[in-house]
């Protein structure tokens, strides 16, 4: 049976963590793990994540990261850190559970049915039977920003923003996390082209064979987001970013860190297990 580490980013959620369905899908999902990153909260969001893991140390961790560093960090450290136990795959997963963990094994089983297959991406696009509900400004914003992406990629993507992402642990993807991302709004198309960087001159699969986007069956906005409508025009910017940095013709290679070398000290940053 395939083994799954899936990192869930938590700054001040403690309003919003679903404690009780974290424990009920733990409890009947043994080979799926969960890596709590708890990113510089100043409400009760660590006690809560701490006491997850005290009650069941065998399927939660938490990474404490004393100061906030934002979303793209606290997921990228905590992919380094749930890649030291070499699962088969590592996902991330927004806190709130927009998207249920229902849909975790669904991934997983693509992954395993698929091994050409390295990155799944969490899709959300309003078929019949799919309850998505997301308010309509930005689904239209999505969309935008989604033919946008694709026209900067060069490859048709639905939904690059979805908080929920799993993919195969190889050591092209982990390079892709080795380093900080520049983006602090859109370090999922930060990531995408890495990938694309890393192929360019090369005999690899395109990012086309790769990667598999997952229509997701059941998502909903929840009250609370951090995201602001403005984050838009700010996620837009940084595209022109990610171009010049990686996808430009004279840009330079990609330079992965040593994953051994612990350049940012993440492994210093040991899960909290119970005693």
């Amino acid at each position: 049976m395939s083994t799954t580490t899936i990192v869930v980013p938590c700054h001040n959620e403690a309003q919003r963590l679903h404690v009780a369905q974290f424990r009920q899908f733990a409890a009947t999902h043994t080979n799926i793990r969960f890596l709590l990153v708890n990113d510089g909260s100043n409400d009760r969001t660590l006690a809560l994540l701490e006491q997850l893991a005290n009650i069941d140390s065998d399927h939660f961790e938490v990474l404490n990261l004393e100061q906030n560093c934002g979303k793209a960090e606290a997921v990228r450290r905590g992919i380094m850190q749930a890649a030291v136990a070499q699962p088969d795959y590592i996902g991330f997963w927004d806190a709130d559970l927009a998207t249920p963990l229902e849909a975790i094994p669904e991934f997983i089983a693509v992954l395993d049915r698929r091994p050409e297959i390295g990155l799944l991406l969490g899709v959300r696009i309003q078929l019949l039977g799919h309850a998505i509900r997301r308010q309509p400004a930005r689904r239209w914003l999505g969309k935008a920003f989604a033919r946008a992406v694709s026209s900067l990629l060069g490859q048709r993507f639905h939904d690059t923003q979805c908080g929920a992402k799993i993919f195969r642990v190889s050591p092209e993807v982990l390079a892709a996390f080795s380093q900080p991302f520049d983006s602090r709004w859109i370090f999922d198309v930060e990531l995408l082209a890495r990938l694309v960087r890393s192929r360019r001159g090369t005999s690899q699969s395109s990012l086309r064979e790769i990667v598999f986007e997952f229509p997701l069956e059941k998502w909903e906005d929840v009250a609370g987001s951090k995201l602001k409508r403005g984050d838009f025009f700010k996620a837009v910017a940084e595209l022109s970013v990610i171009w010049w940095r990686y996808l430009r013709p004279a840009a330079p290679q990609f330079e992965a860190a040593s994953v051994n070398a612990d350049p940012l000290g993440v492994n210093h940053l040991a899960p909290r297990r119970a005693a």
